[in-house]
């Protein structure tokens, strides 16, 4: 019995015709070849890592199958349910993912504008203009030259990049105060009420230590704010004094000519200065003191007589104008050429129509680039917008 091999052996519990066992057969050739310890071994550890891995997926399947109520986690189906306002400790699942507000970005970003109440100032940069400086705060154009008459001269011309200009709160002229003056004539003279002048933020006065408008008490030298008000503009033309000796000039300036006692007379009809017929800068705006229009050009570009003339102003004019050439022509006509880089004529020079008076530049303080400062006089209308008078381009 001892000696007779495993595999001859009767199955318990099958029937008396043998059968090969595999796992048997297995057995009795590792038994044979030493190696049934070594079997037993392995198979043992190898049953032990199959139960581990069972655990460990059971467990995960009765994790995902509980039910969390408050503090504790249940399995599924014990019959214990959580009240219908219970809340989770952990939030519940969300299938988007989490963003921020969403927010464009723009590189413009308009900031409301709010009310000044006080003066400020504001540095000229190389482009500004008259028109420019007011839309930036909110001004009328006229505003930003009654702000500054020390520095702009009424003269919209003038303006040049690094001068730093007063910008009053709100539209109105701006009087420095001399100490014996009425507050009632000021401001009558403004076309304003009293009233307005001492309730402007801007000036900082106490309405309930005023009581006499005639004989306020503002000390001589304060700057007020005249809220709406305005006045004239001051002219470039000379005192007539000075150019009733000289036919037809109405400039005064170190280029003044003197003596001329012949004019030639022109034809009365006109061609462009310039070579180009748009505008640039500043456009004919009497109520801004700008009698004249702006071409467009390159420094450099030729500037043509409009008519037969002579020559009465050849030179620099500290007035605005910078190089400035004036023509008249002996018809009560009188074209002026300003912020000229160069001159080509001179004091009683003749000069026919299409005749090169000077080159194209901007002298004279502007800071809107180059271009040609064009005016035409009339003896009996004055200063006339130019476009009126010049062919259709």
């Amino acid at each position: 019995m001892d000696n007779q091999p495993l595999e001859e052996l009767p199955e318990q519990g099958q029937d008396s015709q043998p059968k090969t066992n595999l796992f048997r057969r297995m057995m009795n050739g590792l038994a044979r070849l030493g190696l049934g310890e070594t079997a037993l071994r392995f198979g043992t550890n190898f049953l032990s890592i199959l139960v581990i891995l069972g655990v460990v997926w059971l467990m995960q399947f009765l994790y995902q199958g509980t039910i969390q109520v408050g503090t504790s986690n249940l399995p599924a189906g014990t019959g214990t349910t959580s009240p219908p306002d219970a809340s989770p400790l952990l939030p519940e699942p969300i299938s988007a993912p989490l963003e921020g507000i969403a927010r464009k970005a723009k590189l413009n970003t308009i900031i409301p504008s709010r009310p000044r109440i006080d003066v400020t100032t504001y540095t000229v940069q190389i482009g500004d203009s008259l028109f420019t400086i007011a839309e930036k705060f909110n001004l009328d154009p006229r505003t930003i030259l009654w702000g500054n008459y020390d520095t702009l001269k009424d003269q919209p011309n003038l303006i040049q990049p690094e001068q730093v200009l007063i910008i009053l709160p709100v539209d109105g002229t701006y009087y420095q105060w001399q100490g014996s003056e009425s507050l009632t004539s000021i401001a009558r003279y403004f076309g304003v009420e009293a009233e307005v002048i001492l309730d402007s933020p801007a000036n900082h006065l106490d309405p309930d230590t005023i009581d006499d408008l005639e004989r306020p008490d503002i000390p001589a030298g304060t700057w007020l704010v005249i809220p709406g008000g305005v006045r004239q503009f001051t002219s470039w033309s000379a005192p007539a004094a000075l150019v009733l000796a000289d036919p037809s000039v109405g400039v005064w300036g170190p280029g003044l000519c003197a003596g001329i006692t012949y004019v030639q007379v022109g034809y009365g009809t006109f061609i462009y200065p310039t070579v180009e017929h748009w505008l640039s800068g500043t456009p004919y705006l009497p109520d801004l003191g700008h009698y004249a229009v702006d071409f467009a050009g390159a420094e450099g570009n030729a500037v043509y007589a409009v008519d037969a003339g002579t020559v009465v102003y050849s030179g620099w004019n500290t007035w605005g104008y910078g190089n400035l050439v004036i023509i008249d022509h002996g018809n009560g006509w009188e074209s002026r050429y300003a912020h000229l880089s160069q001159i080509n004529v001179g004091c009683g020079q003749s000069v026919g129509q299409g005749d090169m008076v000077g080159l194209v530049g901007m002298t004279g303080g502007t800071s809107t680039g180059p271009h040609l400062h064009f005016e035409l006089v009339n003896a009996t209308y004055g200063r006339v917008n130019p476009l009126n008078f010049l062919p259709a381009p």
